[in-house]
């Protein structure tokens, strides 16, 4: 884990954005089109833990960007090209565009100066979509990823965000992936070797302290 100092000089809000992915409701709601990764978001507590980042950030003048994967009724534009993407397709909840199912889940809250980038086709929040480039507008050096899942959408996040020459910084505790274990083994693995990883409440003492000497 980073040290205090390490993180705080990270997280400066003037560069830092916060990222959730796939945190909506047809995904970790209710209603899930995959009721076991819902039930390790929230069973777990990784959606409040999202929740309490994205408030932290609503206060302490931190962009926040939801991405949400979505797809049109009649699927153009749609990926076929994995057996992931053809099994969603098959799904009794879809993530179709203008439903419920893709709406960003309770109990994170959407501010008015947040950004929701949806798309309609890949793996990533990043690439092909409007994301990097508002970054970059923005000013960000720093990305917050969070959400789900640890097996796909998240590894590709915090990659393309390096790639893409921003520093990643993952709260460890705030992204959720299926079978429970897979999550801690990925991270320390895998995103550890090119993130900073940490704790939820390493990130919002970070950003509070921020908020504190932006006052004064």
């Amino acid at each position: 884990m980073p040290s205090y100092e390490e993180l705080s000089e990270l997280l400066d809000p003037r560069t830092t954005v916060l990222l959730t992915v796939e945190c909506q409701e047809g995904v970790v709601g209710a209603d899930s089109a995959l009721p076991e990764l819902a039930a390790e978001a929230r069973s777990g507590g990784v959606l409040a833990k999202v929740a309490r980042l994205v408030d932290a950030a609503h206060e302490g003048g931190v962009q926040v960007v939801h991405a949400v994967a979505e797809r049109r009724p009649d699927g153009r534009g749609a990926n076929r090209n994995a057996r992931l993407f053809r099994a969603a397709a098959r799904l009794p909840v879809q993530q179709l565009s203008g439903t419920p199912a893709v709406r960003v889940a309770a109990p994170i809250e959407v501010a008015e100066e947040d950004l929701v980038v949806r798309r309609l086709h890949g793996l990533s929040p990043l690439q092909g979509t409007d994301v990097d480039p508002l970054l970059r507008n923005l000013g960000c050096r720093t990305l917050i990823v969070t959400g789900v899942s640890a097996n796909v959408a998240v590894p590709n996040a915090v990659f393309d965000a390096v790639n893409r020459g921003y520093t990643a910084v993952v709260p460890a505790d705030a992204i959720a992936g299926v079978p429970s274990e897979y999550t801690p083994a990925m991270i320390r693995h895998t995103l550890a070797l090119v993130a900073t990883v940490a704790t939820t409440d390493e990130v919002l003492a970070c950003l509070r302290r921020a908020r504190g000497v932006r006052r004064v």
